[in-house]
């Protein structure tokens, strides 16, 4: 497998410069890694995005998340291992990221209940990390990016 052209982020060094001050922004919002490794590795399997789908579990890993529960993220309705608020930022994670996919993209009870479990920095970074993901997944979808690849 080949990609069809380099990464656009890398082509114009000054957009992935800034797509990684934008992740840096994020990260300072308070906003638990365990948190945002969950909805990386969600909105990346919505996209069909094979790089991140490959990359965030990894990452998770190295900060201490189970197997148990990266394999349970496209199910984690179902699932028994995640908390309130995780399932919270899943939520509006898949809704983020189907915008087009409804009428209302973000329903009032999946905003209000992410409401419930975040302050306001961390829903922002919750809504930023989302936004950057989706960002990510679309170059890497577009340019058809190989999993494992080095850039």
């Amino acid at each position: 497998m080949k990609a069809r052209m380099t990464n656009p982020a890398l082509v114009l060094p000054d957009a992935v410069t800034a797509l990684q001050a934008l992740g840096n922004a994020a990260d300072g919002g308070g906003l638990p890694a365990r948190t945002t490794h969950l909805v990386h590795l969600r909105a990346s399997q919505i996209n069909g995005c094979s790089v991140c789908v490959d990359m965030h579990p990894r990452l998770a890993k190295k900060d201490g998340e189970t197997d148990k529960r990266l394999f349970a993220v496209a199910a984690w309705r179902e699932a028994p291992y995640f908390t309130d608020a995780e399932r919270a930022a899943l939520a509006l994670t898949e809704a983020v990221t189907r915008l087009a996919d409804r009428p209302d993209p973000v329903p009032d009870d999946v905003w209000v209940e992410a409401d419930r479990h975040y302050d306001e920095p961390q829903l922002a970074a919750l809504i930023l990390q989302i936004s950057l993901i989706n960002v990510w997944n679309r170059l890497n979808a577009t340019v058809e990016q190989v999993a494992g690849a080095q850039w």
